[in-house]
């Protein structure tokens, strides 16, 4: 993963760029990092790395379900809302009996999905606004393919800054060291590409 996205030509070309350059940063904020490290929760939010790694995949899947199913709903999830929202929860925190490898597997999925979804869609498709929480407005009845794919940017470059942010409560390290020690970039005067303590 570059530090900055490449060139683009077109909005597609954009809106994909910038939404695979967002999903690479979880990689390289998660380099190395044990299983418990992926799991604490070193600064005064609830977060970590692991969940915010899951969160990124779930997201990611939730809104590409209303786009294959635009210009119509998803089906009702008829599942009691308990177990709805116990989902959601478990969704921000990485369990016990998860490992780092396992969520990024499945991340690195979702990710490609994802683009391939953004690839075939139709960027002025209507996405139905979801009734079913809050924070969605009442007041609007549709967006639009390109909405969701600007809301994932946020969504991404959000959760990536969190993510940063625990990292470096963890052990220090920042992200282009991270992305210069994931991709194996030499050492400059500017960039310390980051190793394991010894």
């Amino acid at each position: 993963m570059p530090a900055l996205a490449s060139p683009v030509d077109d909005e597609r070309d954009t809106l994909r760029e910038f939404l695979a350059f967002h999903q690479s940063a979880f990689f390289a904020v998660a380099y190395g990092l044990t299983d418990e490290q992926a799991r604490s929760t070193p600064s005064v939010s609830s977060l970590s790395i692991g969940g915010l790694v899951k969160h990124a995949t779930g997201v990611q899947k939730g809104w590409m379900q209303r786009v294959e199913s635009a210009p119509e709903v998803p089906p009702k999830d008829e599942r009691p809302m308990d177990e709805i929202v116990a989902e959601y929860q478990d969704e921000h925190t990485m369990r016990e009996d998860e490992t780092l490898d396992q969520l990024l597997a499945a991340l690195k999925a979702q990710n490609a999905e994802t683009l391939r979804i953004f690839d075939e869609a139709d960027l002025d498709t209507p996405i139905p606004v979801p009734r079913d929480a809050p924070w969605f407005p009442p007041d609007i009845d549709f967006w639009s393919v390109r909405w969701v794919a600007f809301h994932l940017l946020n969504e991404l470059a959000r959760h990536a800054g969190h993510a940063d942010i625990i990292r470096e409560s963890i052990d220090g390290a920042t992200m282009y060291d991270l992305i210069a020690g994931l991709e194996g970039s030499p050492e400059t005067d500017w960039i310390k590409p980051w190793k394991p303590a010894a």
